[in-house]
């Protein structure tokens, strides 16, 4: 969402909150003042950021419109070379585990019997959470990637890839397509405190009331926010029976995840204005959860209004986009640059986990991404571009889960 329609009866100050810092750089307005699509009808202001232009500023509908600026088709010889390189990165991964006497085969389960499938399996993820676009070679999809990764980090921000063949591979051949595309547009970032680098979208059966359960474990719609990492990405394997589209408009639960000696929240602006770009860090369930600290800054009623006003915006359809994506497609989203969501979803009463929706995803961390302000490393640990985000525990070993967990 472009920063200067957020928030607008927050103009010109700067509102706290104890789960990050909000600041509000809009001009004077109301929520219903919105500006016409295509323009800024916002006057500059010398403390503010100058109006965004060019791609990055869009329109859900307008954008819908012109699916050719953002859908990437793959072709037959992209697939051809995605295969390969999954087969010699398996190869290798195979080559290695019987090194150690401990086949594996491409389906991920262990082969030659001998007891030592699990650690056959846990050397293969190991190797795939490892993974750089030189183990993963792609003569003709690399710069493709490569130039799509330009369009996420400096151009409309985001891009949806498909059709990748999911249908005819085994799980760690799909896992292993998916971080091996990914490896072109990052390294891959842990996602929660056991080391996993991708993650399993898919209803569980939990709840969010629950209050150790994330919220992409369950069905339920999510709300319009950010995660902790330059570029987040997924890759659909099997969609809902009905709903589970996915939302994004411009501008993580830490439970368990906090540091020894540091405070269960942390103050980060929701837009900042740094070195020369205005960056967005949202997510509202932060803002409610931290005013249970009571040593904690609790929320203004104005606050509150600031950020209601803020999540009815990217709730109106007249800015966000809504997509759907369909199995073997995979959408990638710069994350400092605009919200995502989901809404929510239903796998019909005979859903197993063989048929339920489930969706894998990658954090990434991009070489080329802009710089982030100091505040910022409350959440992202470091801010060296290209090696930060993410979530990071003392002794968690990276790795890349096969199933759900």
């Amino acid at each position: 969402m472009h920063p200067s329609l957020a928030a607008r009866k927050a103009a010109g100050r700067r509102m706290g909150a104890p789960a990050a810092t909000l600041h509000a750089p809009c001009s004077a307005g109301t929520p219903s003042e919105s500006p016409t699509p295509g323009s800024s009808a916002l006057p500059a202001t010398p403390d503010l950021p100058p109006a965004r232009t060019g791609r990055a500023v869009w329109y859900g509908p307008d954008i819908m419109s012109r699916p050719d600026e953002w859908i990437v088709s793959l072709t037959e010889a992209h697939v051809a070379e995605v295969e390969a390189a999954v087969a010699k990165v398996l190869a290798e991964a195979e080559a290695a585990a019987a090194a150690a006497s401990l086949p594996v085969d491409g389906s991920g389960r262990a082969g030659g019997g001998g007891g030592g499938g699990e650690e056959a399996v846990k050397l293969a993820t190991q190797r795939l959470a490892r993974l750089t676009a030189a183990d993963f070679p792609l003569p003709t999809l690399g710069p493709v990637l490569e130039s799509l990764r330009g369009e996420l980090l400096e151009g409309r921000g985001f891009a949806l890839i498909r059709r990748l063949p999911v249908e005819r591979y085994s799980r760690l051949q799909a896992v292993a397509s998916f971080m091996g595309i990914g490896a072109h547009l990052g390294t891959a970032r842990s996602q929660n405190a056991k080391g996993h680098v991708l993650g399993h979208v898919a209803d569980l059966g939990l709840s969010s009331t629950d209050p150790r359960v994330r919220i992409y474990q369950t069905r339920e719609r999510q709300t319009f926010h950010t995660d902790s990492c330059d570029v987040v990405g997924l890759l659909c394997l099997r969609e809902a029976k009905q709903g589970g589209d996915s939302l994004l408009a411009m501008p993580h639960d830490r439970r368990g995840e906090v540091p020894a000696g540091q405070r269960p929240w942390f103050d980060i602006p929701v837009f900042s204005w740094h070195d020369p770009h205005v960056s967005v860090f949202y997510q509202r369930q932060y803002f409610d959860s931290a005013q249970r600290f009571p040593e904690a800054r609790q929320l203004t009623t104005e606050d509150v209004e600031a950020l209601d006003a803020f999540d009815a915006l990217a709730n109106d359809p007249t800015l966000h986009l809504t997509m759907r994506l369909a199995p073997g497609d995979m959408q990638f989203v710069h994350n400092h640059n605009m919200l995502h969501d989901r809404t929510g979803f239903d796998d019909g009463p005979d859903a197993t986990a063989e048929t339920r929706r489930h969706l894998l995803r990658l954090w990434l961390a991009a070489p080329g991404a802009r710089p982030l302000p100091e505040a910022f490393a409350a959440r992202y640990g470091s801010l060296q571009v290209g090696s930060r985000g993410g979530i990071e525990v003392p002794g968690a070993i990276m790795h890349v889960p096969l199933e759900p967990a």
